[in-house]
């Protein structure tokens, strides 16, 4: 389809020109940074995408059953001849039915372009029927552990993924469409995005997803009013303005996952967990983790523990003048709650926990779900290398990984949004939340990834020593409630549902739909997913639990509060940040350490 510019006029015509000179003249400095900084930024550090690749090339090596994959490429080469009758029939003006349709959930081909019955209809059938013949075959690959199986699984969906139709101008019709309508203006745009990238990250492409510009956090983010009353090295605790005259004797303490920041919890009022909780006449206190440099390079996990919510636990019973408290975990904030539990129960103190809820975290890690695919001995040196260099994980390393594991949602849409049809990034509160990444000390992030992916040592009696005191999962006696989420690519529900069988005292497993944010971060008001909750242990088989489970419409947040009641204690005077003169007021919620951004600091 060409480009034509004959109706262009000369104004027109000279702003095209004068773009392009700036870009031209940007592009020849912006490359030469490029170039330079490229070998040190790559060398010795974590690339998911180089790791694809070299791990794709390695399929030569591999042997394939030659009855399947004789199988596969005949039923290809089948079907791409009935797509090529199909086609030519249709262009006399006869219709029939789809030889193949992207499988549900796929919005990659939503556009009514795509079936004009002709050339974009062929191209996308061509792509599906390819697509399913290059799984097919990779799945055919025999005499290896099912470790490899689920890497090679894994990066060739990447690589079928990459190759969409959809991710290349000539072959997308609506960037064509678009293209012909702006006389190419929206490439022009989409290759000074590309530069813009560039430039910003001095020579790495690192794609925006978002308008950055549109959010400031404690003005239209993390509204909800708080005082930080506690600060060291790892954490500022945060104590929230109560908003019921009465308060809950019992106060909650809210430990969120250290690798992103807490107001996933707080990001609007319409679906801020931290303020419903703070309407339901909790006393609501939430850690939120620093975002550590080399200097903090030598904190491991066991500080993690007496820093974080060890810490925080005294200074709430010293603000409340009550001894017990609920305790909420998120993803790896839930990880960490369990190893506070067994180390409560080591030091004869578990009745400083009233009651623990673990929001999709995952405690048995014997099948990490996609994120596993990442994780094998070889990457674990390498990542080490990198962070004795650096001292910490770089939060983008990690931001990568998890954008991998949803490629067409996180990576190849932004590519055709920013890159080829020319738009600027949306004003996305979940996306700004979602590229404020932070770092992890060194030593920490190894003792994770060791203890828990490699060797899954932690469920195991005294498999993690924390302070002098082994973690024993199997002596927790604490009542708990286990949230998890049935689409969830990064906790799987079925390991999080083993997890929850470990512990002794009495567990409440609840299933929420959707995924990891989404069926967590689910207001009442939204009257979305549902949930499914039975009255047995989660123990034995996860599908026959599911079978037995009764399913709920809405949120599964009034599920929790009827459950956590029971542990909250009677009612005292509301709470006010800094009445106690040992925890005054240090500044206004959300505080330094989570309105940082990663790409504002200089890690010292």
């Amino acid at each position: 389809m060409p480009i034509e510019n004959s109706s262009s006029t000369p104004a027109e015509t000279a702003k095209m020109a004068e773009t392009m000179a700036d870009v031209i003249a940007r592009s020849q400095q912006i490359a030469a940074d490029f170039m330079t900084n490229q070998s040190g930024h790559l060398a010795g550090s974590f690339d998911p995408v180089q790791f694809s690749e070299q791990f794709l090339k390695n399929m030569a090596k591999f042997s394939f059953d030659p009855r399947a994959l004789m199988e596969a490429q005949a039923e290809f080469w089948q079907a791409s001849l009935t797509l090529w009758q199909q086609t030519a029939m249709g262009a006399l003006g006869e219709s029939g039915q789809k030889l193949i349709e992207p499988e549900a959930g796929d919005r990659r081909f939503r556009s009514e372009a795509w079936d004009d019955g002709h050339v974009f209809d062929f191209i996308k059938q061509s792509y599906l029927l390819a697509s399913r013949y290059v799984i097919a075959a990779t799945e055919s690959v025999s005499g290896i552990d099912e470790k490899k199986r689920q890497q090679i699984n894994f990066y060739t969906r990447q690589f079928v993924d990459a190759m969409a139709p959809t991710n290349f101008a000539m072959t997308n019709p609506d960037v064509l469409k678009r293209t012909v309508d702006s006389k190419g203006e929206n490439l022009v745009k989409g290759f000074k995005n590309i530069l813009d990238d560039l430039e910003r990250s001095e020579g790495q492409l690192k794609m925006r997803m978002v308008d950055s510009e549109a959010f400031d956090l404690g003005h239209n983010l993390a509204l909800t009013p708080g005082k930080v009353v506690l600060q060291n090295d790892l954490i500022q605790l945060i104590q929230y303005e109560p908003a019921t005259p009465t308060v809950s004797k019992t106060p909650l303490l809210v430990i969120p996952p250290w690798i992103k920041k807490y107001y996933i919890l707080d990001l609007r009022p319409k679906n801020s967990y931290i303020r419903w909780l703070v309407e339901q006449g909790h006393s609501v206190f939430v850690i939120s983790w620093v975002n550590p440099g080399n200097e903090l390079a030598k904190k491991g996990f066991e500080d993690y523990l007496l820093e974080g919510p060890l810490a925080a636990l005294n200074a709430m019973k010293a603000i409340t003048g009550t001894a017990q408290s609920n305790v909420i975990g998120y993803c790896l904030g839930g990880t960490l709650l369990a190893a506070l539990l067994a180390y409560l129960e080591g030091t004869g103190a578990a009745d400083r926990v009233a009651s623990a809820t673990f929001l999709t975290s995952m405690i048995d890690f014997a099948e990490p779900g996609d994120l596993g695919v990442f994780i094998d001995d070889e990457q674990v040196e390498s990542l080490e290398q990198k962070m004795k260099r650096d001292g910490y994980l770089d939060g983008t390393d990690m931001a990568t990984t998890f954008n991998m594991l949803r490629s067409n949602d996180l990576i190849w849409s932004f590519v055709i949004n920013n890159y080829l049809m020319g738009e600027e990034p949306l004003a996305f509160d979940l996306l700004y939340w979602n590229s404020d990444s932070t770092r992890m000390p060194a030593r920490m992030h190894s003792e994770y990834l060791r203890t828990m992916y490699l060797e899954n040592r932690f469920k195991e009696p005294g498999g993690m020593v924390l302070d002098g005191v082994p973690i024993d999962i199997a002596s927790v006696k604490t009542p708990c409630y286990f949230l998890s989420a049935c689409d969830d690519h990064i906790a799987p529900w079925r390991s999080t549902f083993v997890g929850a069988g470990l512990f002794k005292g009495s567990v409440r497993f609840v299933l929420s739909g959707s995924g990891h944010i989404a069926g967590v971060v689910n207001p009442p008001d939204a009257k979305k997913y549902g949930y499914r909750t039975s009255r047995s242990r989660p123990r034995g088989d996860a599908e026959a639990w599911v079978e037995s489970a009764s399913h709920k419409e809405g949120s599964w947040w009034p599920n929790w509060q009827q459950w956590v009641s029971k542990f909250t204690g009677t009612k005292v005077k509301a709470r006010k940040p800094g009445a106690k003169k040992a925890f005054p007021v240090l500044e206004d919620a959300p505080g330094a350490y989570a309105s940082k951004r990663l790409d504002e600091e200089n890690p010292t």
